[in-house]
């Protein structure tokens, strides 16, 4: 009982270390950043409608495999921070949306992507 118990905490603290904000948004500017050497381990994924059975469309996460060759093949790429996105390129929030947060990508040659974070991944600052 006291190992079901144990790993029932394991798993619990987990996901709330998972569930740590990574982003901000810039409250004046709503330019959304994921600062470079954060000090722990997050994945997070922007999805192409607010709920997360949908398609992935970009990935945040500090695990090389998931940056690396765009392992989960999302459109808009895979990234550690978002200073390693396109020069030109840069994600706007659009605003809430539910538990997620509107996101936009912009390109550099103005082609604009939409996708949805979910809200727990950033905080508005």
């Amino acid at each position: 009982m006291i190992k079901i118990q144990s790993f029932a905490l394991f798993l619990l603290l987990q996901s709330a270390a998972m569930g740590q904000a990574v982003g901000r948004v810039d409250k004046k500017t709503k330019e959304f950043t994921v600062p470079a050497n954060l000090k722990t381990e997050y994945r997070v994924f922007g999805y192409e409608y607010a709920n997360p059975s949908t398609r992935k469309m970009i990935c945040f996460s500090s695990r090389v495999a998931d940056v690396k060759d765009n392992f989960n093949r999302c459109p808009l790429g895979s990234y550690f921070d978002s200073e390693k996105i396109k020069y030109g390129d840069k994600i706007i929030y659009l605003g809430p949306i539910g538990a997620y947060g509107k996101m936009g990508y912009i390109a550099s040659d103005g082609k604009k992507t939409i996708f949805y974070l979910p809200k727990s991944n950033f905080t508005v600052k």
